[in-house]
């Protein structure tokens, strides 16, 4: 089956982009055709796949995970996007991209052929615990520096939603490879959480600037992630070590976030249109 695509990323955190109607229909053949699409040596590689459809007032987004697992949105993938729609003609500037979790405004501003800066909405955060969700007897809200039992050691977690669940562990210094990559998934899959959870492990720099790691679910070790930035950002402030305005500085880059009070949480970041090629897998 022949597949047009295009290949994006922001931050390093790397994307697939295909029309919804170029997709298998089947659940079982998205999530294997996922898999092949994403695997890093033998398919185009990416950290998930993005099908979109047109929209009156802008794109429709799906996410699937490397994993081949459906996932309800990514900040990064979500800005990817919008890029395209915009170099494309789909959609204006200034349009909304319809996620599994809701509409998402987006403003696109270009910076150079290939490369765009992206503020999106991503909403309000959520900071139940039955709504992360993370299961907890009575529920929280918010759930923070919540102890879990964890690889032998207590752990301290703030868990929260951009319509994904999230945990943010607080380190005293920027957490390692060897770290990452052991908590990481022992937290994504741990039975607290019934969704399994994305993983950020956060620094922070100064009030207004944060540095943070990411394990993601269905991915793994990614050099970005937009939701995961956002979440790390609520985190921190519900936690009082930071302002509400914060820079939160990625292996791959660097995320502005912004959460006033009672109001949305709003992203600024860039994203790189690659290339667009053709799938003969």
């Amino acid at each position: 089956m022949s597949v047009r695509f295009t290949k994006a990323h922001g931050l390093g955190n790397d994307f697939i982009l295909v029309a919804e109607s170029d997709a298998p229909e089947d659940p079982g053949e998205r999530g294997e055709w996922t898999r092949r699409l994403c695997h890093r040596h033998r398919g185009i590689g990416g950290d998930g796949v993005v099908l979109h459809s047109r929209a009156p007032d802008g794109i429709g987004m799906l996410l699937y995970n490397a994993d081949g697992n459906a996932s309800e949105i990514s900040g990064n993938g979500l800005r990817c996007l919008a890029a395209l729609a915009v170099r494309e003609g789909w959609a204006p500037a200034e349009h909304t991209v319809h996620t599994v979790v809701g509409p998402r405004p987006v403003e696109v501003g270009s910076i150079g052929p290939t490369t765009f800066r992206i503020v999106t909405d991503l909403g309000v955060p959520v900071l139940a615990s039955s709504r992360v969700p993370i299961d907890l007897d009575p529920h929280q809200e918010p759930v923070v520096e919540y102890p879990v039992e964890v690889l032998g050691r207590t752990e301290h977690v703030t868990a929260t939603s951009m319509g994904n669940p999230h945990c943010a562990v607080f380190l005293d210094e920027p957490a390692d490879d060897a770290l990452l990559t052991s908590l990481g998934p022992a937290l994504e899959t741990h039975p607290l959480f019934p969704e399994r959870t994305n993983v950020e492990f956060v620094t922070v720099v100064s009030p207004s600037e944060i540095r943070v790691r990411f394990w993601e679910r269905g991915v793994g070790p990614t050099e970005a992630s937009g939701t995961g930035s956002a979440s790390a950002v609520v985190a921190a402030i519900l936690n009082g070590y930071t302002h509400r305005e914060v820079r939160a500085v990625c292996d791959g880059g660097i995320l502005e976030v912004s959460w006033p009070e009672n109001a949305s949480l709003r992203q600024t970041g860039e994203v790189e249109i690659v290339y667009d090629g053709e799938w003969r897998g």
